[in-house]
């Protein structure tokens, strides 16, 4: 146990550091999005900060297209924000569509059934956990 917390102290030099640079990532997302129309801000996210270098991943080669174009107003506009970007780099990552998930399955408990576990929770002690789970299943199923 001690030599886990003491690796873990050994590390929060690094997972402060890394706590920062997501913050400072979330700030400039929060900024690119005031800069940009409601179309693009939807479609185009903040992916990392390499020195003076913005990496933004657009979700279609539409959106990157014309975020390209908007890289010089970009970067004029975040530096009046006091966010000094020398490059913007836009990548595209499409979103990954896929069919929605199934409904989960409706599952009833019949009357006899939670009669018979309310007579069984009535059995046991009063105390017993086995006896409040039956209770609470009783309750929830009908």
């Amino acid at each position: 146990m001690a030599s886990s917390l003491d690796k873990l102290f050994g590390q929060a030099e690094a997972l402060r550091a890394l706590q920062v640079h997501a913050a400072r990532l979330l700030r400039i997302e929060a900024e690119l999005r005031s800069c940009l129309p409601a179309h693009l801000a939807d479609t185009c996210h903040v992916a990392n900060l390499r020195g003076e270098e913005l990496v933004i991943h657009a979700d279609s080669g539409a959106a990157a297209a014309k975020l390209r174009q908007a890289v010089p107003s970009l970067i004029l506009r975040l530096a009046e924000r006091g966010t000094l970007i020398q490059d913007i780099k836009v990548r595209v990552k499409p979103v990954e569509y896929g069919p929605p998930p199934p409904a989960p399955p409706v599952r009833s408990v019949s009357a006899d059934a939670r009669q018979a576990m309310d007579a069984l929770a009535d059995s046991l002690p009063s105390d017993s956990p086995v006896a409040a789970a039956l209770r609470r299943l009783v309750r929830r199923a009908g």
